[in-house]
């Protein structure tokens, strides 16, 4: 493994799981079948800037529902697969379609169900607050906690080595993602 800093600058794709990760892992079921989760606004503007940019943003979660699939949508994210109980074979489909190299990709992770994804790539990273076992797999453990800053540091982080953070004043709004499509 080289430097930590160096590898980031390559990043290819970030691919990120949802519950733990983009929310604090905390759930609220709906009558109708759904759920309520509470996502960070600085996680949300980082992963919409990022596809603004064109950085290759995928999703890979257990998680499931509306809610869920209309937030991945309004930040702009097109590579999303919900309701997945075999992230590996979907991460390995997903690289291979995007031609990725999994050596150049980003995973981050908070629990055992996404450990196998973060041994296939290249950067396996997690929230402060992740289990144990993906702590000791990860190459970089976030300060943030997840649904707390997690996400945006490691987007920040990729971005900046690269020279494409804060590159423009105008930001992004989900309603800018909507208006360039």
């Amino acid at each position: 493994m080289g430097n930590f800093k160096e590898e980031i600058a390559h990043c290819e794709a970030f691919i990120f799981d949802v519950d733990g990760v983009m929310t604090d892992g905390g759930i609220v079921p709906t009558p109708d079948g759904d759920f309520i989760r509470r996502y960070n606004a600085k996680d949300g503007y980082a992963l919409a800037y990022a596809v603004k940019l064109g950085y290759r943003v995928c999703i890979i979660t257990g998680g499931r529902g509306h809610m869920l699939e209309y937030r991945l949508r309004m930040l702009g994210i097109k590579h999303f697969y919900t309701d997945c109980m075999d992230k590996i074979t979907t991460m390995r489909r997903y690289l291979a379609e995007e031609g990725i190299d999994p050596a150049h990709a980003i995973y981050m992770g908070d629990d055992i169900p996404d450990l196998e994804c973060m041994r296939a790539v290249g950067i396996p990273v997690c929230p402060a607050d992740a289990v144990s076992e993906v702590i000791e797999a990860s190459r970089y453990v976030s300060e943030f906690r997840g649904g707390e800053g997690a996400v945006r540091d490691i987007i920040e982080q990729v971005l900046r080595a690269r020279g494409d953070w804060a590159r423009d004043s105008m930001g992004v709004t989900p309603s800018s993602l909507v208006a360039s499509r």
